[in-house]
């Protein structure tokens, strides 16, 4: 199902030329912002990060 909302996006973008730039200029200022990139990060990382039971002395 995802991957049929991803083509559908795709395919919008590729009809629609001007979304497409806008949707580029927006990823990059998302890129050009480091704390966004971070907090973005910390949330896709999250759940594989492992766990501390407790700390080391």
């Amino acid at each position: 199902m995802k991957w049929l909302l991803l083509g559908a996006v795709l395919a919008a973008l590729l009809l629609y030329p001007a979304a497409l730039t806008v949707v580029a200029a927006v990823v990059a200022w998302l890129l050009a912002k480091p704390i966004l990139l971070a907090f973005a990060a910390g949330l896709a990382l999250r759940p594989h990060l492992p766990r501390l039971r407790r700390w080391a002395r």
